[in-house]
């Protein structure tokens, strides 16, 4: 016979179209049921059916008890708890919340006086579901939902003892930020060429990076300030991937992929908008507990647009292991590797374009190489950084001696405008008095010589600096470092604002098109800097539109 049953919800605040998922747990060690206690597949004669029911009330409190006006997006648990009445426990905002608590917090001290009774007279149950999960949806917006689990016999299949309840509260809207523009810079070449004279190839085609911000790093002491419903998994992932498919990018690059999360969400999801997959999930040398949360890059590509002909992966763990044996003295190997061993990845994919072109191209193979990465983040580690990059950009150098093909090197590169790293692909080269170079306890960086490339790679982002005359173009300019041609910031948190992530193309080979609009750092802080309820990571979102040059004018 089953035991005696708990339930449990990842959370009480339920948000239209994100899925909500019950934990139904054994009360005597908490021991977590399997999803397959079915009719078909009983334990010990006995297995559970669910039921999903909307509290169906006149009364809607989803306006804020401090600005009556604003739509409600946060609730107070200590609140729902102590049965204070609800339309008081409602705030539009964290930062109204914050400002309100000193009398807010009355309340709680007060809550034997001012509780009010669980369920108001008049209110009906509608059944809204009957499997173990539930997406809310418009109708939802402003009831309570009921989950219960029930314990049911095999033959007679009447229930056994009473439903196993739990409740949430009031179902909101998803938050919905303002939709950011895509703004057309063409015209501009860095080359110094005529853009009205390049004539498209294969067609413009578009390029999103994004670090989403892995669950595993997403943990309430990093991140207290997002409030706990929008910083879950399943809120998260939710927004992220609604984001991601609005863009509807050719190539999708992320970040911080868990790989359970790769196989179980975003492979399949993006399966449905039309888009293959690739992955590589970090190594897991220095990374700890359960692979499925070690995460990785993953690169998306339309599959009516692109075809994939080959596939690198890039482990900078292999590549250390081979410098140290080769230049590092025998003392200092362990020293050395203890240094440069991080996990980071980079995963390159050679994709081949499915569009028509004709002109002085007709019948050729229009190639395009993509590479995806996300460097070491330690501040301290410049020396690691630096090198990592060095040899990513000496993989692609022999790619393109192979190919005569255009390239594109995006990822979250930890590394801010400025610092050798970045000038190491921007510019080309490191000025050997450039005091990153300063850091190189163990001497890894000598043996590279010449710390230089020969790809010309130019930053996607920098043609904002290049462009003006228009309201909404003087507006980018000024989301712009005017020294670096960089956006002032990629990564917005509490403890750190700048720009950290890149789309480098080759210039010789493409143009920019369009680029997709820089976020407000002002816009941020209204919202708690980020992750907040419109933005689901703490990096936003890069995208580019690229057209191919045609071949005669490389």
């Amino acid at each position: 016979m089953l035991s005696e049953l708990r339930v449990h919800l990842a959370t009480q605040i339920p948000i239209v179209g994100c899925e909500l998922t019950p934990f139904v747990l054994r009360a005597s060690d908490n021991a977590l049921y399997a999803d397959d206690v079915t009719e078909s597949s009983p334990v010990h004669g006995h297995f559970l059916r669910y039921k999903w029911y909307r509290i169906q009330s006149d009364k809607k409190p989803a306006t804020c008890s401090v600005h009556p006006s604003e739509q409600a997006t946060l609730q107070c648990m200590g609140c729902v708890k102590a049965n204070i009445p609800l339309p008081k426990s409602y705030h539009c905002s964290p930062k109204c919340f914050s400002d309100a608590w000193q009398h807010h917090r009355v309340l709680h001290e007060h809550a034997a006086i001012a509780a009010a009774a669980h369920q108001s007279k008049g209110e009906t149950l509608i059944e809204v579901g009957h499997s173990k999960t539930y997406t809310p949806t418009a109708d939802d917006i402003g009831h309570k939902l009921r989950f219960e689990c029930i314990v049911l016999d095999t033959e007679t299949k009447l229930p056994i003892g009473k439903p196993y309840p739990s409740l949430t509260s009031h179902v909101i809207p998803a938050p919905s930020p303002v939709p950011r523009r895509l703004i057309t810079v063409s015209g501009v070449d860095v080359l110094g060429h005529s853009g009205p004279d390049f004539r498209p190839t294969f067609g413009n085609f578009t390029v999103l990076s994004y670090n989403i911000l892995a669950d595993r790093y997403a943990s309430d002491e990093l991140y207290g300030y997002c409030p706990s419903w929008a910083l879950s998994w399943p809120y998260r992932r939710q927004n992220l991937l609604r984001e991601i498919v609005t863009y509807r990018a050719d190539i999708v690059c992320l970040q911080e992929v868990q790989s359970n999360h790769f196989e179980e969400f975003f492979a399949p999801e993006m399966d449905k908008h039309g888009y293959e997959a690739l992955y590589k999930r970090r190594t897991n040398e220095v990374c700890t507990g359960k692979n499925e949360l070690i995460d990785g890059c993953a690169t998306f590509f339309r599959r009516d647009r692109f075809s994939n002909v080959k596939k690198y992966e890039v482990e900078f763990n292999k590549a250390a292991q081979s410098l140290t044996d080769a230049v590092v003295p025998s003392t200092q190997k362990k020293a050395a590797l203890n240094r440069m061993i991080k996990d980071n990845v980079a995963l390159i994919a050679v994709l081949e374009s499915k569009i028509g072109y004709g002109g002085d191209n007709l019948g050729k193979r229009q190639l395009l190489c993509v590479a995806n990465t996300h460097i070491n983040v330690h501040q301290d580690l410049k020396d690691v950084k630096l090198w990592q990059i060095h040899t990513l950009l000496k993989g692609l150098e022999k790619i393109s001696v192979s190919a005569d093909i255009p390239m594109l090197v995006c990822g979250d590169f930890n590394s801010v405008p400025g610092s050798a790293s970045h000038c190491l692909v921007a510019m080309g080269k490191v000025d050997p008095a450039h005091m990153d170079l300063t850091v190189d306890p163990l001497g890894i960086l000598r043996p590279l010589s010449k710390l230089s490339h020969q790809l010309p790679l130019v930053s996607a982002y920098s043609s904002f600096a290049r462009v003006g005359g228009t309201p909404l173009l003087e507006r980018q300019k000024r989301r712009m470092d005017t020294t670096t041609n960089e956006p002032l910031f990629t990564n917005c948190t509490r403890d750190f604002i700048g720009t950290l992530d890149y789309i480098f193309y080759t210039a010789d080979t493409l143009t920019v098109e369009s680029l997709l609009e820089l976020l407000d750092e002002e816009s941020l802080r209204k919202n708690t800097v980020l992750p907040s309820q419109e933005w689901s990571s703490d990096h936003i979102a890069l995208l580019a539109e690229f057209k191919c040059k045609p071949r005669s004018r490389r």
